[in-house]
């Protein structure tokens, strides 16, 4: 039971500049026939993630499990964080061989890639093929991740809510006898990381890496686009974040704490700090929470973690949509990869397979349903929340017995975001996203890192996305918010 430690929040956002052009089987359940020979199939699948050492040794075993169960031998491609939206964009478009691919709201955006034609619409292949994962789910997942009416993904069986969190190395605030009590906002980290990057030459205070994002409490109409609600918002009007008096001050003090060497040098162009995770040389982060992530992260890493509240537990759209799996339109195989599909997130044992590895290798079982990390699971280090149902994967030995009750009481008390349920239709606006998209790029990872001047920046990128269509794009955002929230009465 692994790297759910990787943030949802935090990773970079898929480009939008592409036009995927596809064959005219998108849309369509099933499009072809499987095959009548006994030779099983192998399904290609590619998924979000630090590429493991021992990848291939691993899906050797799960494919000697899928064969006997389902016909099916699996290969799975691993493409690192922050290059899997742009990598996935040229294959789809393409037309690589893929039968499964990893996509969410924050990574290979879900709902534009399903408008664009890149996945199957799977709603025969559920009702067929993956009962399994319908009587599993919580309705609110395969409801809340409709496209247009229909379902092109399937959500992984997880936290509900969002809620962003500091993480902090247990060992160091032990160390220096630091308070996290009262630690909750960014300016309240200060001392902490002054303390750290005092006694503590050769570690980082703040491991922000180019996926980091500033927590502010909107609601973006799209990720990682600076267009968003205020969570407390009744009139759901949508406003430039950059414009913001909450994310003005943040942006001035990650340039302050940057300024101070609490960040890294080279943060903006950093795709990920997993080396530096793995040897203990930080102090503080930030994630995304779920009940006991406290124990997840220090068995991944084997060192203690904690962590303290940054925001409240909220569901948004992209909470929902954080984690999904999709077929692609091209499969050759749609049906033998909804059914392997529906084993992943039903089979204990094919799921923490796939999540932690080989057992007696890579962990070793000490209780029924849980397991203990042992040395070579270096060597397969996964992103849990990423590869399917996280409620049937083993407990790690510090969590409670109740762990998947307490997530769905997390789940029951998480408060709805106030655009949860409105996806963006932007095909009146796909040029000028495109153009904003190309501006903010030149901006975004400089700005949120701290790397440059947000008084002499920020009008810069604010100045550029007007000239590239970002009011525009507001507007038709807006109509379109009115309309659904009219709809709703």
């Amino acid at each position: 039971m692994k790297r759910s430690k990787k943030s949802l929040a935090v990773v970079l956002a898929m480009l939008l500049t592409f036009a995927l052009v596809l064959s005219a089987c998108g849309g369509k359940d099933g499009k072809q026939a499987e095959g009548t020979s006994d030779k099983p199939v192998e399904l290609i699948w590619y998924t979000i993630g630090t590429p493991q050492k021992d990848t291939d040794r691993v899906m050797e075993e799960v494919s000697k499990y899928t064969k006997e169960k389902i016909g099916v031998t699996v290969k799975m491609r691993q493409i690192d964080f922050g290059d899997y939206s742009q990598k996935m964009q040229v294959m789809a478009a393409s037309g690589e061989p893929i039968d499964i691919m990893f996509t969410s709201s924050w990574a290979f955006d879900y709902v534009q890639n399903a408008r664009k034609g890149a996945f199957l619409a799977i709603d025969d292949l559920l009702n067929k093929q993956g009962k399994g994962i319908k009587d599993a789910l919580d309705p609110a997942f395969l409801e809340g991740s409709k496209v247009d009416g229909h379902n092109y993904g399937i959500p992984a069986n997880k936290e509900l809510p969002a809620q962003e969190v500091w993480r902090f190395n247990k060992q160091l605030l032990d160390k220096y006898k630091l308070d996290i009590t009262n630690v909750n906002t960014l300016e309240s980290l200060e001392p902490l990381l002054k303390t750290i990057k005092e006694k503590e030459p050769n570690v980082f205070p703040l491991a922000a890496d180019k996926n980091f994002g500033l927590y502010v409490p909107y609601d973006y109409v799209i990720e990682k686009m600076p267009m968003a609600v205020k969570l407390d918002s009744t009139d759901l009007k949508v406003v430039n974040v950059f414009d913001t008096p909450e994310m003005k001050q943040a942006l001035q003090t990650m340039n302050k704490y940057y300024k101070a060497g609490y960040i890294p040098t080279e943060a903006a162009t950093l795709n990920s700090l997993s080396d530096v995770q793995a040897t203990g040389k930080w102090f503080a982060d930030k994630a995304t929470n779920q009940p006991f992530a406290d124990n997840q992260w220090s068995a991944s890493y084997g060192y203690p973690v904690v962590s303290t509240p940054a925001g409240p537990s909220t569901i948004f759209n992209w909470s929902v949509m954080g984690s999904m799996q999709a077929i692609s339109a091209n499969s050759k195989y749609p049906e033998k990869a909804m059914e392997f599909l529906n084993l992943l997130n039903t089979d204990p044992k094919l799921r923490n397979m796939v999540d932690s590895g080989i057992e007696g290798v890579h962990y070793k079982k000490i209780g029924d349903n849980v397991m203990e990390n042992l040395p070579d699971a270096k060597n397969y280090d996964m992103p849990t929340f990423s590869l399917g149902s996280v409620i049937i994967t083993y407990l790690n030995k510090e969590d409670p017995a109740n762990k998947w009750d307490e997530f769905k009481k997390f789940n029951d008390a998480g408060k709805p975001a106030p655009l949860l349920g409105f996806n963006f239709d932007t095909s009146k606006v796909t040029t000028e996203i495109a153009a904003v998209q190309n501006v903010k790029e030149a901006f975004w990872t400089s700005l949120m890192t701290g790397t440059v001047d947000p008084n002499q920046y920020l009008p810069q990128a604010n100045e550029k996305m007007k000239a590239a269509g970002l009011d525009k794009i507001m507007a038709e955002a807006q109509r379109q918010i009115d309309e659904w929230k009219a709809s709703k009465k």
